[in-house]
């Protein structure tokens, strides 16, 4: 265990933490628009980042990168797909949904179709929350966080399965009285915040994670990378992988789509614009940022496949493991942190 990875985990939490409560300390939270809207106030950046934090929790920076350790560079259709789908919400939906003033998308079906079709909505939405959605959150970050803070050799135990449970109830306690106390405007602030951290400190990852692949020299891991692992870098997926082909404009389009125009839990973000204008710039510029993902969820998993892969290591623990042993000591704290705010 690396003191200095606690210290500036616990330096950068105790900063994002601070700088929220300033930001936000006079927003009114006792309506339903305050608390569930951010008052209707939401600028674009913080709609973008927001947006994006949402959507880069572990289970994309550590499961997604798993599945590049596994299948190469063909899940990249997760990420660039998703622009088609942030069009269509920018242009289409996202006018719609702001023009009903609605707070909810089965608030929305409700007008268009009737109180039946909203409780049906409602009953999907939070059992997919509850039974699938947080299941994989809580799990992949708890993942995460162990690999990167070691925290098998900080509690002094030593059986992987209890620090696990450990680790994700205390996510989930901390997590719930975060969502509950916060409201939007909070969430979307520290969203921003640490939006910046994870993509600042995951595109350092993938850039000393190349330097570590070529002895030093950034530009000779980028060549070594494609002699190595030669079969991990066809970005067209095979009928074995987890993405073939012949998914991407069938059941991977149609996933995006629901993903980023009806889900409840990213538009949300949208709901609260101050503008439609605002609204759609930050759908925009997720899109435009999205495009980027590639460089670090999936190229640090191939990175981590042709670094690790003799040691028989499992593909969830591949990222956790490259944080902790790739970069300078005091990033891998920062990092930690950042991908903490993500799972919250």
């Amino acid at each position: 265990m690396n003191l200095f990875i606690i210290i500036s985990f616990l330096f950068f939490t105790l900063l994002v933490a601070f700088l929220t409560w300033l930001f936000t300390r006079k927003q009114d939270m006792s309506s339903k628009n305050g608390y569930f809207l951010a008052g209707r106030n939401l600028s674009f950046p913080l709609i973008a980042g927001s947006l994006l934090l949402t959507n880069l929790s572990t289970e994309q920076m550590v499961g997604l990168n798993g599945s590049a350790f596994t299948d190469g560079f063909a899940v990249m259709v997760w990420e660039v797909g998703a622009v088609i789908a942030l069009l269509a919400m920018a242009l289409f939906f996202l006018p719609r949904f702001l023009k009903s003033g609605v707070t909810t998308v089965p608030e929305y079906l409700s007008i268009r179709f009737g109180k039946t079709s909203e409780f049906i909505t409602n009953i999907i939405m939070l059992s997919a929350y509850a039974l699938i959605l947080l299941p994989i959150i809580l799990y992949t970050g708890a993942v995460g966080l162990i690999g990167i803070l070691d925290l098998q050799t900080l509690l002094g135990i030593q059986d992987y399965g209890t620090v696990l449970v450990i680790v994700v109830i205390a996510v989930g306690v901390i997590g719930s009285l975060y969502a509950l106390t916060g409201g939007l405007r909070t969430v979307a602030v520290s969203d921003t915040l640490n939006g910046i951290g994870l993509l600042t400190g995951g595109f350092l990852i993938t850039f000393f994670a190349f330097k570590m692949l070529g002895d030093g020299s950034f530009l000779e891991g980028i060549r070594n990378l494609g002699e190595l692992v030669p079969e991990k870098m066809n970005s067209i997926g095979s009928p074995e992988t987890s993405v073939p082909f012949s998914t991407v404009f069938s059941g991977v389009m149609l996933l995006n789509f629901f993903y980023w125009t009806t889900n409840q839990q990213i538009i949300q973000r949208t709901f609260g614009a101050s503008s439609l204008a605002e609204g759609q710039k930050g759908v925009l510029l997720t899109g435009g940022l999205k495009l980027l993902g590639p460089l670090y969820l999936v190229l640090p998993g191939i990175i981590a496949f042709a670094l690790f892969a003799g040691r028989g290591i499992k593909a969830d623990h591949a990222y956790g493991m490259l944080v902790n042993e790739v970069p300078p000591t005091p990033l891998a704290g920062f990092f930690a942190a950042a991908m903490w705010g993500a799972i919250l």
